[in-house]
């Protein structure tokens, strides 16, 4: 029986991967047959998800997105050792709550490394002809910040917006090397990142944020499986969208 998402064969470079969304969607993409290159910082947290996939060819590589200039050198180095990747997803993000007033360069500096010039220049180099197999899909994951207004969210709103405007131009410059461009707008998302965000908030204003969402809060495995559609061939006609998996938070 044909499986449209099936990844047997492809090679494919997940950040973020040590946990959370990463994670989840590196061991969907295990299932679902590819070969997962791992990245994050923590090479122990890692070398725990590696332990959570199926099948064989998966590798780990600890490296720090914050150095963005070296992406492009680096995933070419990869595609080298391990050969040209068909799939890149960037889960990798930082999330920061601070209003206009209390907020600090050196914080939104860091921020729009890892959230912005770590997605273009992972896309500069993930263009290259030695780095991709002919083509591909690259996918952000953005969020629902970057769609609607939210108070204390400004630095992260923007960094998520800028994703967005990543990701529909560089599908229209890189169509014609064949390689789509997508990214996923999620809303509140049940892992660890959000659970510390979640430490601050009383359980008051916790149900409040659940309300915001019809079908509840979502899981990690939610946007994994949004993931892996837009990187197979499912979603081949699709290039330079915003796939917003949210629970319903912006249909009211």
């Amino acid at each position: 029986m044909l499986n449209p998402l099936d990844m047997t064969g492809r090679r494919i470079l997940v950040t973020g991967a040590s946990s959370g969304i990463g994670r989840e969607t590196a061991v969907l993409l295990s299932r679902l047959g590819a070969r997962v290159v791992l990245v994050a910082r923590n090479r122990q947290r890692l070398e725990e998800t590696r332990c959570l996939l199926e099948g064989t060819g998966h590798e780990a590589e600890a490296f720090d997105l914050c150095g963005y200039e070296r992406i492009p050198h680096w995933i070419r180095d990869l595609a080298k050792r391990y050969g040209p990747f068909d799939g890149l997803v960037h889960s990798a993000g930082i999330q920061m709550t601070a209003t206009l007033k209390t907020m600090e360069a050196e914080h939104v500096e860091v921020l729009w490394r890892t959230n912005v010039m770590a997605s273009l220049w992972l896309a500069k180099g993930y263009r290259h002809p030695e780095a991709n197999n002919s083509g591909g899909s690259l996918v952000f994951i953005s969020s629902i910040a970057g769609l609607v207004g939210q108070p204390a969210l400004c630095a992260y709103s923007a960094s998520k917006a800028a994703v967005i405007g990543l990701t529909r131009s560089a599908a229209v410059e890189l169509a014609r090397q064949k390689i789509r461009v997508n990214c996923i707008a999620p809303a509140h998302v049940a892992t660890r990142m959000s659970l510390e965000f979640g430490a601050g908030l009383t359980s008051e204003q916790y149900e409040a944020i659940e309300k915001e969402h019809p079908l509840g809060i979502g899981e990690a495995a939610d946007v994994a499986n949004a993931t892996a559609f837009l990187l197979s061939e499912a979603a081949r006609w699709i290039t330079g969208s915003v796939l917003v998996v949210d629970g319903g938070y912006t249909a009211r």
